[in-house]
């Protein structure tokens, strides 16, 4: 997710009383000796399954309303669900669907990733991977609309990413994780595909009626293999036919700089515009680990762990945002989904380890295996003051049950005051200074 950035801010509403969830009798297990924040709201629980419209929470963005910031939105995606509007209380304001399957054998859309565009335009944009469909979905941000402020605005004639027929994309090698970029040379959406190590940079365009377009620039392969201190070479273990993919993604606005966490690998740091060469600069402990694959179990069977992994992420490397501070100062914050934790990095220099936390039980449950989460420096009204954090819960509680007593697939989204996280983990707080729409 891409959160206020200098000189830009790209990242990414019925009106229900947001849910607090009651104390649950069983609860994910906390991380010993990592220090917990607690969420002050959450979002209503959404279900994996038929009665739930198959609405599977991954990622979240936070618009900035320009006028008054108390009314600020986050746009969340939920897979087939599609996409989600909520207030800074948590409350669904809007919700679209995704794209039906254009036909009875091909994909429906599922929308995985969202981030934000300022003034594109003269609109801002919410944009939208559809892993389902192979295309950006594009959306125009209108804060004088309240119960219902985005608005598909796609191009029509829109390309496939990554595939050049349906046949293609039906095989789900396609577009997967996002985030947006914007310098004086125009505005761009970085995007990875699923199951591959490549990822692509899109330039967003203007298209007749108002609709927003885009076209591929280039693309850039990370390595699927590894050379390991030992002479030996090590590849992540995944299903057959699969690589190790790059979901959480953010663009260092100030610094034109691109951070791409691969999965089972590590965050790597290289130029948003794919120019360079890329820098793995933290592993995760799994890094070099041998496994097999069981067909049977569908799961990799670990081999020797010889130490040449990180020591801050647990696989799967997921979400990753930026909080902002004056004089190109930050943090970089990473969703560390195999122990339910979030590690933080400086932003300048080479991204030194700073610490960990987690999003603990309190009122609200906590958060676990997180997929992506935004960081905003930006005040946000009386609750968010100090700004916001806003995470994907995996594992939603209390837990639910169908008709048939079968456990339901539950996530949501958590919203943590920033000021909390700093002072657990000894980071500050500075909210001033940016401005999304001043270019």
């Amino acid at each position: 997710m891409r959160p206020l950035s200098p000189p830009s801010l790209a990242g990414l509403a019925l009106s229900l009383v947001a849910t607090l969830a009651p104390v649950a009798t069983a609860s994910p297990a906390q991380a010993d000796g990592v220090p917990t924040v607690t969420a002050k709201f959450e979002t209503p629980a959404l279900f994996d399954d038929g009665d739930g419209g198959n609405a599977n929470g991954d990622d979240p963005a936070i618009w900035v309303h320009p006028a008054k910031p108390g009314k600020s939105l986050v746009v969340a995606t939920a897979k087939e669900g599609g996409l989600y509007v909520y207030d800074l209380k948590g409350a669904q304001v809007q919700h679209i669907a995704a794209p039906a399957a254009p036909g009875e054998d091909d994909e429906p859309g599922r929308f995985n990733n969202v981030d934000l565009v300022y003034g594109f335009g003269g609109r801002d944009l919410a944009v939208v991977t559809d892993r389902g469909r192979d295309q950006l979905r594009i959306y125009a941000v209108d804060s004088a609309a309240p119960n219902a402020p985005l608005t598909d605005v796609t191009d029509p004639n829109a390309p496939f990413v990554f595939n050049d027929d349906q046949e293609q994309v039906n095989e789900a090698k396609t577009v997967y994780g996002l985030a947006t970029w914007q310098d004086k040379t125009g505005v761009y959406a970085l995007v990875s595909r699923r199951h591959q190590t490549s990822i692509g940079l899109l330039r967003l365009t203007p298209a007749p009626g108002g609709k927003v377009g885009y076209q591929l620039i280039r693309t850039l392969t990370l390595p699927s293999s590894f050379r390991l201190p030992d002479g030996t070479t090590w590849t992540p273990c995944l299903e057959p036919g699969e690589l190790a993919q790059v979901e959480g993604m953010v663009v260092d606005g100030g610094r034109d700089v691109l951070y791409a966490a691969q999965e089972d690998v590590g965050i790597w740091r290289m130029p948003a515009d794919l120019s360079g060469q890329p820098v793995l600069f933290d592993k995760v402990r799994e890094y070099g680990v041998p496994g097999v694959y069981d067909p049977e179990t569908e799961e990799c069977d670990p081999g020797l762990d010889r130490g040449f992994g990180g020591n801050h992420l647990s696989a799967d490397a997921e979400g990753l945002t930026i909080y902002y501070r004056n004089g190109g100062a930050g943090y970089l914050l990473a969703s560390s989904q195999g122990d339910d934790t979030f590690a933080v990095y400086r932003r300048e220099g080479g991204n030194a380890y700073i610490g960990q936390f987690q999003v603990g039980l309190r009122r609200v449950d906590g958060a676990q295996t997180s997929d992506g989460a935004m960081a905003m420096n930006v005040p946000l009204g009386d609750t968010f003051g100090n700004g916001l954090f806003v995470t994907h819960d995996g594992i939603n509680t209390p837990e639910a049950k169908d008709a048939d007593g079968e456990v339901r697939e539950n996530t949501n989204f958590k919203f943590v005051k920033w000021e909390d996280i700093a002072r657990k983990v000894g980071l500050r707080v500075e909210t001033r200074g940016w401005d999304p729409r001043r270019q």
